[in-house]
């Protein structure tokens, strides 16, 4: 009896964890994002042309290029530009080697709650 009580609090107890990670919290959201061009790109890959999706955005008061990287299934299901407009993001990778390289990735979170990841692939004045 108490092993059945046991295997239904740990049940319980994983559900819990489960919901509570998979759910991202909109306070981790901080940064505005104001993206002011949206764009699919295509560019030449190894195994053939490759598709990704350009931004041009202002996060802080600086411009950036970021991009996103397009899967098969994007592609199949129709190519859909992200909507102009103010978003909510946060930094999910800020890697500085030296005094002159980064490599910085910014994580998006949409209305529905929904995330998609943008690298920084320019910077603008």
């Amino acid at each position: 009896m108490k092993s059945i009580a046991l295997v239904g609090a740990l049940f319980v107890l994983l559900l819990l964890a489960a919901f509570s990670w998979a759910a991202p919290k909109p306070e981790e959201y901080s940064i505005n994002v104001h993206v002011s061009s949206s764009q699919w790109m295509m560019t030449p890959g190894l195994i053939g042309p490759e598709a990704y999706q350009k931004l041009n955005v202002t996060i802080d008061g600086k411009k950036y290029a970021l991009a996103a990287i397009a899967s098969v299934s994007n592609l199949m299901a129709g190519v859909e530009v992200l909507a102009l407009g103010d978003y909510k993001a946060k930094l999910i990778k800020d890697e500085h080697k030296n005094a002159y390289d980064s490599f910085q990735m910014y994580e998006f979170q949409f209305p529905d709650k929904k995330t998609r990841k943008f690298t920084v692939v320019g910077l603008r004045e």
